[in-house]
């Protein structure tokens, strides 16, 4: 019988996939403990922006994980959002969609980093906060597209301010600035 209890959305099943990618080829021993691990509510994390910092409690250890997930591109969130003009309901039709259209949803990690022993980038505490992530989006699509910057690069779009909070030093001229009356 297969496990689906992450990822059984299409929005989820990006993040389930950096714990199972496809192109491996042989079983990865550390997934069913990782599984476990998100099932017994042993992964406390916080999502700040496109950073993911997460403890670990494990019997009597504990670790603590840091995953940074890269910006979606400027041209892919145009994109993603002229497909989907309306984000606050995600649907399974909607992820088709963007893809068919030849964007990419699937995360990219700029950096992980975990204070266990094993010193690998796909350690069991990695592992488990991937399942943990797929576990949030699975029930709320938006956290997949927020880790990537789309909300913030819609803000990023703005017009900017017409009055800059700094002046320049160059624009500046000291003649005129410390003349004395």
């Amino acid at each position: 019988m297969p496990d689906n209890d992450f990822g059984y959305t299409a929005w989820g099943r990006d993040w389930a996939r950096l714990a199972e990618p496809l192109r491996q080829t042989r079983p990865e021993p550390l997934l069913p403990r990782a599984r476990s691990i998100v099932r017994n509510f042993g992964v406390q994390a916080t999502i700040e922006g496109r950073i993911v910092r997460a403890t670990i409690h494990r019997g009597n250890q504990a670790s603590v994980t840091y995953l940074e997930v890269s910006p979606l591109p400027r041209a892919s969130a145009a994109a993603i959002a002229q497909a989907i003009p309306d984000t606050t309901v995600l649907t399974d039709e909607m992820h088709r969609a963007v893809v068919a259209a030849g964007i990419s949803l699937a995360p990219v990690l700029a950096s992980t980093d975990c204070s266990c022993s094993a010193r690998t980038p796909r350690c069991l505490h990695v592992l488990s906060v991937f399942y943990d992530i797929a576990r949030r989006v699975d029930e709320d699509p938006r956290v997949a597209l927020e880790l990537q910057g789309f909300f913030q690069a819609a803000q990023d779009d703005s017009p900017a301010p017409a009055e800059s909070r700094w002046t320049p030093i160059y624009t500046l001229d000291p003649a005129a600035y410390f003349a004395t009356a």
